[in-house]
């Protein structure tokens, strides 16, 4: 008969391992405030120096106490890499509060209020304005600026030079300036770009270059009788001129070029 006396043989406890997709390799971190993540807060900068100071565990202990324990596990070793991450402030972000603390102490009041209520309801909205108004500011000076140079350069009243451009002819009515022509009167129709630059309002009847005389010159030379000068009065408005270009009535495109031409060049100036 077999003795069965003596010890049974031990078998060794069952091993259980995570998958990887199973491994838990950064743990979620604490949700914060706006002002929280820009500024530390005070238990974090006392504690600071201290966990700094302590020494980072190592694979190697980790490795050793889990031999002490005696409990057998597979599971991945993680060395405490993030620990520094999720107990300590970057020094930036300390070094920014530590100069704000010396501005403005956290223990005083403004005006009534903390200094919370000073940063997040009177200094950040500042900020947000400023940022806003100063690029409006610009491109609005700018604008101007801008918008001064070419009206300098546009042939008005104030611009003493004498002007050349293309003459033609149109048969006059009612005009822009609210006052009713015909062909043969001395008027003329100045361009749209220098009408528009020179109002003043919406309404085109009170232009300031509404009645305002031009001289008109030009060489006759089809008549070869010379220069021929008109005086002529504005009272309308030329949509398809350039910005030197003038459209008279047919008796004054007459005292200057046949009306067969059409279309000539002359030179004329504001009078003054």
């Amino acid at each position: 008969m077999t003795d069965h006396g003596g010890d049974a043989p031990t078998t060794s406890p069952p091993i259980y391992q995570l998958p990887e997709w199973e491994t838990i390799t950064h743990p979620p971190k604490p949700r914060q405030s706006l002002l929280g993540r820009i500024l530390p807060s005070r238990g974090d900068i006392l504690d600071e120096p201290s966990s700094a100071s302590a020494p980072r565990p190592t694979t190697a202990d980790l490795e050793h106490a889990k031999e002490e324990s005696g409990r057998a596990s597979t599971l991945p070793v993680h060395t405490s890499s993030t620990v520094g991450d999720t107990t300590s402030r970057p020094k930036l972000a300390f070094s920014l509060r530590r100069r704000l603390d010396s501005v403005l102490p956290p223990h005083r009041t403004y005006f009534g209020r903390s200094r919370r209520f000073l940063l997040l309801c009177v200094l950040l909205p500042l900020a947000i304005f400023l940022f806003v108004l100063t690029p409006l500011a610009i491109g609005l000076g700018v604008g101007l600026s801008r918008r001064s140079s070419k009206t300098q350069n546009l042939p008005l009243p104030n611009n003493k030079s004498v002007f050349t451009g293309d003459l033609t002819y149109y048969e006059p009515a009612l005009g822009a300036c609210g006052v009713q022509s015909y062909s043969g009167e001395n008027i003329v129709s100045v361009s749209h770009t220098i009408f528009d630059a020179a109002s003043q309002g919406s309404d085109p009847n009170a232009n300031p270059l509404c009645g305002m005389k031009i001289r008109v010159t030009r060489n006759f030379v089809e008549a070869g009788i010379g220069n021929r000068s008109v005086d002529v009065t504005v009272v309308d408005r030329c949509v398809g001129c350039a910005a030197t270009d003038l459209d008279l009535s047919p008796a004054v495109f007459e005292q200057l070029a046949p009306l067969g031409a059409g279309r000539v060049v002359g030179s004329w100036a504001w009078v003054s």
